[in-house]
């Protein structure tokens, strides 16, 4: 997969998804990520990509066409239309259905970091393909919610990740959080590692860690243990305490 962000600071994502895991894959051509400076499309010496709002008001927009410009070059050097994400306080909230359906259906992504006021409305519904938003809050960039974005995407591609397993079996990939991880030493301060785990069986580690995942949704997402695929069998385990044993 190739990744392209549009940006006003690409050295603030290039730092982040430049180094670690993503950096690593990066290196090792499972992906490609490449950062576009906005400015580079403007048309005035002075490099302004934003104005004043029509019909007055606080701040400044994102001007459509250097936008659409940086857009169509980046179709130019692929070839083709990438998937295009805006990322945005008013889009779809970033879940791992998300992330599992973009990285199954796109080969090409290219995300746009919003500023200021936002962006012309007219790139929305011209270009944009759909909107994306990080949570319910509003923050100074665009930029910090597309290395979220294409952080946790990347994390789908094969060949990042050393095995499948260390994504299938994270928190909300399977509708359902963590089991407990631990490590050595066995006893730290008076506490134990579960037996079960130092047991060398398979199948009862298996089982355990599955009935900590649909404990411990329970506990803390509610919401998530209401529409998880669990049989009846394990419901019952959990909502009459019965613990693992």
């Amino acid at each position: 997969m190739r990744i392209d962000i549009i940006t006003l600071f690409p050295e603030v994502c290039s730092a982040v998804l430049n180094e670690s895991i993503i950096g690593r894959a990066q290196k090792s051509g499972a992906l490609k990520i490449v950062f576009h400076q906005l400015r580079d499309y403007a048309f005035d010496k002075h490099k302004r990509v934003d104005d004043t709002p029509y019909g007055g008001g606080m701040g400044m927009v994102l001007k459509a066409e250097p936008i659409a410009l940086c857009f169509e070059a980046i179709c130019d050097q692929l070839g083709e239309r990438p998937h295009f994400v805006y990322m945005s306080p008013q889009g779809r909230v970033l879940n791992q259905q998300l992330l599992k359906d973009t990285a199954q259906k796109y080969k090409n992504v290219c995300i746009l970091c919003g500023h200021y006021e936002g962006i012309d409305e007219r790139v929305l519904e011209s270009l944009i393909d759909e909107e994306v938003s990080i949570g319910d809050y509003v923050l100074t960039g665009g930029e910090l919610p597309a290395c979220v974005y294409a952080d946790a995407l990347c994390r789908m591609i094969p060949g990042v990740l050393s095995d499948d397993s260390c994504f299938t079996e994270e928190s909300h990939y399977s509708g359902l959080l963590e089991y407990p991880q631990y490590t050595k030493p066995s006893s730290w301060r008076g506490m134990e590692v579960p037996q079960v785990l130092l047991s060398g069986h398979h199948k009862n580690i298996e089982d355990w860690r599955r009935y900590q995942s649909i404990k411990r949704t329970k506990e803390k997402r509610p919401d998530m243990y209401k529409i998880a695929e669990i049989s009846q069998e394990e419901r019952d385990k959990i909502d009459n305490k019965i613990e693992y044993k």
